[in-house]
């Protein structure tokens, strides 16, 4: 069910026309799944192309002359190091080291750069940033775009039978391939595919170009949530939280090598202190035995029946033909097949520690 205080996508009207069953999530009315149902969903994504609404998340442009050092203050980044096009992974911590937020940064110019936000977070992220920013000649503007998701390996041709080439661009590089329009070959699901941000009139356009093709559906939430589990990637709020840092998160390939050890980012100071303790949980992959589920919340114990954990994201993964799930467990519990037991309603259920991604990622890098 969605509620009366739930903000509205752009192209509603065109997903009510579709179809779509819609839910609440992260204070948005967002299409669930379609007709063809979540499971036709997930591999019809894998197999050709998936086109997602994802317009509940923010584009935020970051642009003057001190644009670097407002991006190297809030986050453990070094915007100077990246080039023109190239988007990066990070974060806004916390003063003690806890994810604020995910993001995705791109350099668009000398003194520009685009800065991508979670849905759930995106006011907090606003505010959070326009504090930080009083302090340097820069300007912080939230855009008004629609923001869709085209995934899958017959993603690049969809969209170039649609009239936009992506030739060149490869995974984690952003453009402004129009007017007002940001494309960026990224995405959610673990497959190779491009995010693009425009305005509505532009968006209806390529939309009902997209849907002409018979390689391009609609797919919903629910279908992003199993994609982007199966590809071991992180929902923040669930396996990613204010409480977790980057060490416990096994993110910490995102942070360059440098910026550990000398960045003066927010959270610098309890990030390598806690990188120096070494973390006591560790995020892992979870596969349980049999078909069943295991879903967020479920703790889990080691074979003496002493709590080991806890599962932060779960499902079943119709690529991967068997139940998948992310959570925290001990550290020294983190080794892959690691036998741990789920406490399933009073069940135990056999749950293997397995290493991420359970379905191969195929991004295009060259």
């Amino acid at each position: 069910m969605t509620g009366d205080n739930d903000k509205h996508l752009p192209l509603e009207d065109i997903h009510k026309a579709a179809g779509a069953r819609f839910g609440a999530f992260a204070g948005w009315s967002m299409p669930l799944t379609y007709p063809a149902g979540v499971m036709k969903e997930h591999l019809h994504t894998r197999e050709h192309v998936g086109l997602f609404d994802i317009s509940h998340m923010k584009l935020f442009e970051v642009s003057g002359p001190e644009a670097v050092a407002l991006l190297n203050r809030a986050c453990p980044l070094d915007a100077g190091s990246l080039e023109t096009s190239q988007s990066k992974l990070s974060f806004f911590l916390n003063e003690a080291g806890g994810i604020l937020d995910d993001l995705i940064v791109t350099r668009l110019g000398d003194t520009r750069f685009m800065v991508v936000a979670n849905a759930g977070n995106a006011v907090a992220d606003e505010k959070h940033l326009r504090a930080l920013a009083t302090g340097f000649d820069v300007k912080v503007e939230p855009l008004e775009r629609v923001f869709l998701a085209i995934q899958g390996p017959e993603a690049w041709a969809a969209l170039s039978r649609a009239g936009i080439e992506t030739g060149s661009l490869l995974f984690m590089h952003g453009v402004e391939p129009r007017k007002n329009w940001f494309m960026s070959r990224s995405g959610y699901t673990g497959e190779d595919g491009f995010e693009i941000g425009l305005p509505e009139a532009d968006a209806r356009e390529l939309v009902a170009k997209l849907l002409d093709d018979e390689r391009v559906l609609w797919i919903g939430l629910a279908a992003r949530d199993s994609l982007r589990l199966e590809a071991g990637l992180c929902l923040h709020g669930q396996d990613i939280t204010p409480e977790t840092d980057p060490a416990a998160a096994a993110l910490m390939w995102a942070i360059p090598k440098e910026i550990r050890a000398s960045g003066t980012f927010i959270g610098a100071g309890a990030l390598r202190a806690a990188v120096e303790r070494g973390s006591a949980q560790k995020r892992v992959g979870l596969k349980p035995e049999g078909r069943q589920p295991v879903r967020a919340g479920v703790a889990l114990f080691d074979a003496d029946g002493n709590p080991a954990g806890h599962v932060t994201s779960g499902g079943f993964g119709p690529s991967a033909d068997h139940p998948v799930a992310m959570g925290y467990v001990a550290t020294s519990l983190a080794k892959p097949g690691t036998r741990l037991f789920a406490d399933v309603r009073g069940t135990k259920i056999p749950i293997d520690i397995n290493s991420l991604p359970f379905t191969p990622h195929r991004y295009r890098k060259g």
